[in-house]
């Protein structure tokens, strides 16, 4: 039976405030939000508003590819940092492992600031693992960008071959962009970056209705700070909680809540690759799904090509985008960020934007599950020890 929706939705409101007090979330209301579905509408947006700079960009990105996105990602770079915008790169040291030297000394060749997040050394390869999985993009202190993209060719399509990936951004426009800004100063100081001199953007003002909370994760915490909040979320929960993510190793505190929503009558769906681009991590995730078929949670596989977005949506109104998957890495070994937006309208447009993926993904049954080869389900036992970094 249903619990009452009025119950539900205080109850979602109490849950909400409990994220809220933690110190790495914070809320800010009064901001717009644009959902940009596939690749081929982020990169444009992004480099336009780029190109629309006036004072700063702060760029953070897990993997940038010398491709003709990344070639294209400089050049827009490179011509802000000449028109006097003080230009900011920050970028993982294993995700551009395969980017050449030479085009960062390009960028910075044209004015602007690169460093490298963590790269490796031999005084602390106990920290090897630990990466910045984030990816954003702040311009002037009110816009933002976000999502699951990198910057790579891969990613800048429409989800339509193994060469095109399926991924999904948000642009996030007021005072938000500004909370961001400030994070990205944060892990550039913590990671050497130059001095600058201080950024006086304005504050953004308010830009619309949506009502943001940002999840700042990062390996330091004794405690997920990225999965406590999908968990909150998924216990608040009354009507629904639908799920995209390319990486599904949620451990069993994530089950048991989303076992929970399922008995409270929630309705559950998940869309997961049909390819994945790390197959070991994708063998391992189907040993997590047997308990939630089992219970009745709808599963797909999304076909014709590589899943890489992140989306959870809750009652059709509480949506949660960024650069965390569910999966142990995420939660405990990478800096990630992630917001939970607040929007009625902007909740209905990635329902629709859900029901649209589901067409074009197969349903997994449990006798197929159950149907797993004995050597894939000898490689997931085998592999369980290290699901906290795959």
């Amino acid at each position: 039976m249903r619990v009452p929706r009025r119950k539900t939705k205080n109850r979602f409101r109490g849950l909400l405030s409990r994220i809220k007090g933690i110190p790495e979330v914070i809320h800010f209301p009064g901001n717009s939000v644009i959902l940009l579905p596939h690749g081929g509408d982020f990169f444009p947006a992004l480099f336009m508003a780029i190109q629309s700079a006036r004072t700063t960009i702060c760029v953070e990105f897990y993997i940038i590819k010398p491709d003709a996105t990344g070639q294209r990602f400089a050049d827009v770079l490179r011509q802000a940092a000449g028109r006097g915008v003080a230009v900011s790169l920050l970028y993982d040291a294993i995700g551009c492992f395969d980017t050449p030297a030479a085009y960062f000394q390009h960028l910075q060749a044209g004015g602007v600031r690169c460093i490298a997040f963590n790269p490796p050394a031999f005084s602390r390869l106990h920290w090897l693992d630990v990466r910045d999985h984030r990816k954003m993009v702040v311009v002037d202190g009110t816009i933002a960008f976000l999502g699951g993209l990198n910057v790579g060719d891969e990613y800048s399509g429409y989800g339509d071959s193994v060469h095109r990936w399926r991924d999904i951004g948000i642009r996030l426009d007021g005072p938000v962009a500004g909370e961001l800004q400030r994070l990205f100063w944060q892990t550039w100081r913590g990671e050497g970056g130059p001095s600058v001199p201080e950024q006086h953007d304005s504050p953004g003002q308010a830009a619309g209705e949506a009502n943001v909370v940002i999840v700042n994760g990062t390996p330091h915490h004794t405690r997920s700070v990225i999965r406590n909040s999908f968990r909150l979320a998924m216990a608040g929960s009354s009507r629904s909680i639908r799920i995209i993510t390319p990486y599904f190793v949620p451990g069993p505190r994530v089950v048991r809540s989303l076992l929970r929503a399922v008995r409270r009558g929630v309705e559950v769906r998940i869309i997961l690759p049909s390819i994945s681009d790390v197959p070991l991590v994708q063998i391992m995730s189907r040993a997590y799904l047997k308990p939630l078929l089992e219970a009745g949670v709808a599963i797909f596989e999304r076909q014709g090509t590589i899943l890489h977005a992140k989306v959870m949506l809750v009652d059709d109104r509480w949506s949660t985008f960024g650069s965390a998957n569910l999966d142990f890495r995420s939660f405990h070994r990478n800096h990630e960020i992630n917001v939970i937006i607040d929007s009625r309208a902007f909740g209905e447009q990635v329902a629709a934007l859900f029901e649209e993926e589901v067409t074009l993904s197969r349903r997994i049954t449990l006798s197929e599950n159950a149907r797993r080869n004995r050597f894939e389900r000898l490689c997931g036992w085998l592999l369980t020890p290290l699901s906290r970094f795959l």
